[in-house]
């Protein structure tokens, strides 16, 4: 079974109410093996409620599978990408963290990022196929954004970027597209080890930079013109005597 009802009465001296965090963990836990477990099936149902509940049977074969479903994802299949989403940046946050990105140039880390949350979906890579299939449906458009900027802003966290003004939106804008670009030709690449997909990557992110560099030029080209407001100082005619 997925989980043991306790034997003690809830808020007993005994046993004492579960806290609001252990509740979350315990559904947090209860999600991720759910979709784990889902995604198996996947590649064969479709991003699908019948591919889910095949994985909850996987689990406990002899539970209430559509309950147990419902329970893990009770916004159904939208809910279940936004969760796939969540999962797969946990997954790559604790990746990052072994790794010594402090020692790698800023679009090192970044890369780095993005080519770790791929390498680890590479099992799932015809469930993620259909799962993009059922975000691109129309109503499905909000929550792929909100998906595709969580992880640019996980990635750019993990990086080392801790911006709290315009930069930070500027940074995952740009980002973004570069991210869904990256991941639409690692779905189509049949080079070994996704070479294909990192020499992708890498110009992408090339291009991308280049971007801030010729607003900061423009920038420093427009402060040395002439001020307006100087010209107009140095123009203005003497005030009159009282």
């Amino acid at each position: 079974m997925i989980a043991k009802k306790s034997k003690a009465k809830a808020g007993s001296a005994e046993s004492p109410r579960m806290s609001a965090d252990d509740a979350r963990a315990l559904q947090q836990d209860l999600r991720d093996r759910v979709i784990a477990a889902g995604l198996v099936h996947v590649p064969f149902d479709g991003w699908s409620k019948k591919a889910f509940e095949a994985g909850a049977r996987d689990l406990d074969p002899k539970g209430d599978v559509a309950a147990l479903v419902r329970r893990a994802f009770p916004g159904g299949l939208s809910d279940a990408a936004d969760h796939f989403a969540d999962w797969s940046d946990r997954r790559m946050l604790a990746e990052l963290a072994k790794r010594d990105l402090a020692a790698m140039r800023v679009r090192d880390r970044v890369m780095t990022g993005v080519r770790v949350r791929l390498e680890l979906n590479a099992p799932h890579r015809e469930a993620i196929r259909r799962m993009l299939s059922f975000l691109a449906l129309p109503m499905n458009a909000p929550l792929a954004a909100r998906m595709t900027w969580r992880t640019c802003d996980y990635i750019w966290y993990a990086a080392g970027d801790r911006a709290a003004d315009f930069n930070h939106y500027t940074k995952r804008g740009l980002l973004a597209p570069v991210y869904s670009s990256t991941v639409l030709y690692w779905l189509a690449d049949t080079s070994d080890g996704f070479e294909g997909t990192w020499g992708y990557l890498d110009r992408r992110i090339t291009d991308v930079l280049k971007i801030p560099m010729y607003k900061a030029k423009a920038e420093r080209a427009l402060s040395r013109l002439p001020s307006p407001l100087r010209l107009l100082k140095r123009f203005r005619p003497a005030s009159r005597a009282s």
